[in-house]
C-alpha cells in the first residue's frame, strides 16, 4: 500500500512523499489519519539536525532522511484477525504515529476517542500525557503552588493540567507575551516574563515564600537556576524539557542539597511499560485520563489549536519551524485536505 509521509530529507527541508506502508500484521490496526499536530520542540530538533535527540546514540553526524510526528487521529480502516478492541469505522487515537495518511499501530497503543471530542482536539492529546506525566512526578498535593517555566505545547498543556489538579496559584513563566496570554486562557492564575527584574521575588510573593511544585518545561540550565530560587523548602522540580544543552551550572548546596530539593527527570521514556502505579503511570494509561477528563469538559484543549494546513504545505510549514523562533503552539496537518 502506498502512502503520504513527511519526510525530513534534509537538515531544515521537509518533503511530502510516497512510502509503502507494510502489511498488517495479526495484532495490528490500520488508521486514516484525520489530523496530526506538530510538536514543535522535538520536531525542530530533528529537523534542524540536533545530535542530542537520542541520549543512546553515539553518531557525530545528523543522519537523514528522518520520519517525523508522534500524535495523530484518525478512522479505523482495517483490523488484523487477532484484534478484538476495535473495529473499523472507530475514532481512535494513536501513540508515536507519523505525519503520514496512513498509520499502522499494535492494538494496545490506540484508544477510542468519545463522540464529544473532536477528531482536531483529540490529535493533541498524547502529546499532553508528556505533561500529565511531568506534573504526576511531583506528588502534587490539592491546593499547592505551581510554577510553569516555558510555554511551548508541554508547558501550555501543563498549565490546564496544573488547574485541573486543584494547584493554586498556577504561575505561568514565558519571554513571550503571545504565550503568556494563552496561559491566562488555559488556567494560569499569574504570569511573568523571567527576564523581569523582580521575577523571583513575585513568584515567591504570590507563593508565601516559594512555590511547591515546578515544571522546567525550557530544558535551559538559566532556566532551571531560575526555578530553583523560586522554590519553597521540600519543594519539586520536574524537569520535563529536554535538557539537551549541556551549559548547566546549579549551586546544588545552596539550591538543591540544603533546602531539600526534589529534582526528577521526567522525559516521557521515563514511564512505566506495563503496570502503572502511584506516580508513575504508562503512556496508555495517561492518554486514557485525558480522554476522560476532555469528554467530561473538565478540559479543553481547543485553545491551543492555532493554525491548520495541508500536508502539501508542509515545506513552508517546517521552514517556519526551522527559522521563525515564534514558530506558533498548536499547529496541525488535516490529512483530508490531500484530497482536494
Amino acid at each position: 500500500m502506498t502512502i503520504k509521509q513527511i519526510i525530513f530529507t534534509e537538515p531544515n527541508v521537509a518533503k511530502l512523499l510516497d512510502r509503502e506502508l507494510n502489511e498488517l500484521a495479526d495484532n495490528e490496526v490500520l488508521v486514516k489519519t484525520a489530523y496530526s499536530t506538530i510538536s514543535a520542540g522535538t520536531e525542530r530538533a530533528n529537523l534542524v539536525g540536533d545530535l542530542n535527540i537520542d541520549p543512546t546514540s553515539k553518531h557525530t553526524v545528523a543522519k537523514f532522511p528522518r520520519t517525523v510526528g508522534y500524535c495523530s487521529s484518525g478512522i479505523v480502516v482495517s483490523v488484523g484477525k487477532n484484534v478484538t478492541a476495535f473495529k473499523p469505522g472507530d475514532r481512535v487515537i494513536g501513540a508515536w504515529s507519523k505525519h503520514a495518511s496512513y498509520n499502522i499501530f499494535p492494538e494496545k497503543k490506540i484508544a477510542k476517542i468519545d463522540d464529544s471530542i473532536s477528531l482536531s482536539e483529540a490529535a493533541t492529546c498524547f502529546i499532553s500525557t508528556f505533561s500529565l506525566a511531568g506534573l504526576t512526578k511531583t506528588n502534587p498535593e490539592f491546593g499547592e503552588s505551581a510554577l510553569i517555566c516555558g510555554l511551548g505545547i508541554l508547558g501550555i498543556f501543563a498549565v490546564q493540567l496544573a488547574r485541573a489538579m486543584g494547584l493554586s496559584p498556577v504561575i505561568a513563566v514565558d519571554p513571550n507575551p503571545a504565550r503568556r496570554e494563552l496561559a491566562e486562557k488555559m488556567g494560569a492564575d499569574y504570569t511573568f516574563d523571567p527576564y523581569d527584574e523582580d521575577f523571583v521575588k513575585n513568584v515567591k510573593q504570590l507563593t508565601n515564600g516559594g512555590a511547591n511544585i515546578a515544571v522546567e518545561v525550557t530544558g535551559r540550565g538559566e532556566a532551571l537556576n531560575q526555578v530553583l530560587d523560586c522554590m519553597a523548602r521540600f519543594g519539586r522540580v520536574s524537569l520535563l524539557g529536554c535538557t539537551r544543552d549541556s551549559d548547566f551550572t546549579v549551586d546544588y548546596y545552596r539550591k538543591v542539597h540544603y533546602p531539600g530539593i526534589t529534582l526528577v527527570g521526567a522525559h516521557t521514556n521515563a514511564r512505566p511499560e506495563n503496570e502503572s502505579r502511584p506516580g508513575f503511570h504508562t503512556e496508555m494509561d495517561d492518554l486514557r485520563r485525558i480522554l476522560k477528563l476532555l469528554a467530561s469538559g473538565r478540559l479543553d484543549f481547543k485553545p491551543i489549536i492555532s493554525e491548520c494546513y495541508s500536508p502539501k504545505e508542509c515545506e513552508e510549514v517546517f521552514s517556519r519551524l526551522a527559522f521563525d523562533k515564534n514558530f506558533p503552539i498548536g499547529v496541525q496537518f488535516d490529512w483530508s485536505l490531500l484530497d482536494e
